[in-house]
């Protein structure tokens, strides 16, 4: 195989996108092959493209080696299965599905270690997080004591959720601004600390927004078995919004906002400091090292890049699919934890979360 014949199974915003980027040419040695979609003015954007109605009749047409599944969050699962098992390499749009129980369906359907299975973490592409992942990695931070992330700046109009009628509804979308905006952020969260033992969070349904189900407003507390702790503030309500990362760690303090990311590395550290010094109010000194990149990677073409060299070339991926269920079971143990009114315990008992989910669709049908 010298090229990747691909199919796009849902060519709404970001499918089209997608579809848009690979017929520029961004992408090598792939090509766009069929697209799918209920929606035939959606497919007839793309006449290069074979249409079909139906995934099902895409995934068995032969036209494709991969498909990459862009439809509304529910049918990744499905869709998601059925292509693995038909031998399809499979990309699959975040989240990788919409509670933990399906996550573990859809990545027990990979069972190929030839067939390419990855997500769309576009955000593991940019060279902030890539290098706080390297300077944690490598131990220049030591031991992590703490965390914080504000990510409020993915503000919502009420007219976006009133662009499809599935938009903010547990049954059409699953959750709110955890399971569609910040599972990127909630991957980055786990991707960089690992995963916590422990969460309690405050969730907010509708607290901007009018006639939406979901959480539009969150506060999580996170503990984890090393004894580090974190916070994880996110919205679609304010404006205007911020995004910071905070880590500190035994070695110093980083700090991520407006493209700036800093590094006040100790010179000896804080609990050496702490043991050792006779002094009542002192604290180890520190200097400041400052990073900053030309922009924020490759992003989704740097991701369907690295696909597509995982097919041809067998080239490590960036984002694993199999990692998906991480950001999923985060967003989960939030709605779960604030539901209950209680900290919840990871990892996550999926099928509590699924019967809980079912409970808040069953009361938002019956309102």
């Amino acid at each position: 195989m010298k090229t990747v014949r691909l199919g796009i199974i849902g060519v709404g915003f970001m499918g089209a996108r997608h579809a848009e980027q690979i017929l520029a040419g961004a992408v090598p040695r792939c090509e766009l092959a069929a697209v799918c979609s209920q929606a035939p003015e959606q497919m007839a954007r793309f006449p290069q493209a074979r249409p079909f109605e139906r995934s099902e009749d895409l995934i068995r047409s032969g036209l494709v080696d991969a498909v990459l599944i862009a439809t509304p969050h529910y049918a990744h699962t499905s869709v998601g299965m059925d292509a693995l098992r038909t031998g399809l390499h499979v990309l699959v749009e975040k989240p990788i599905s919409v509670h933990k129980s399906d996550a573990e369906r859809l990545i027990a359907a990979h069972t190929n270690p030839r067939q390419i299975f990855g997500v769309m973490f576009n955000a593991r592409t940019d060279p902030y997080y890539q290098k706080i992942h390297d300077l944690i990695r490598g131990g220049a931070l030591g031991k992590i004591f703490r965390a914080n992330w504000t990510i409020t700046n993915w503000f919502r109009p009420d007219a976006y959720f009133a662009s499809a009628s599935w938009r903010g509804t547990w049954a059409g979308e699953g959750g709110g601004v955890l399971l569609n905006q910040c599972p990127h952020q909630l991957d980055l969260f786990q991707w960089l600390l690992g995963m916590p033992q422990r969460l309690r969070a405050f969730c907010q349904f509708g607290k901007y927004h009018r006639r939406i189900e979901v959480e539009d407003d969150v506060t999580a507390y996170l503990e984890y078995d090393d004894g580090a702790t974190a916070t994880f503030v996110a919205s679609t309500g304010e404006a205007p919004g911020t995004n910071r990362l905070e880590i500190a760690g035994d070695n110093g303090r980083i700090v991520l906002e407006n493209d700036s990311l800093i590094f006040a590395r100790n010179e000896i550290s804080a609990s050496q400091f702490n043991r050792t010094t006779t002094e009542l109010f002192a604290a180890p000194p520190s200097r400041v090292e400052t990073f900053s990149f030309s922009g924020h990677g490759l992003q989704h073409v740097g991701i369907l890049r690295n696909f597509t060299e995982a097919i041809l070339d067998g080239a490590p991926l960036i984002a694993p699919g199999a990692e998906g269920i991480h950001s999923v079971e985060l967003a989960n143990a939030m709605i779960l934890s604030s539901v209950r009114e209680r900290t919840v315990e990871l990892p996550l008992d999926g099928a509590a979360f699924e019967k809980c989910l079912q409970q808040l669709i069953a009361k938002n049908a019956g309102a």
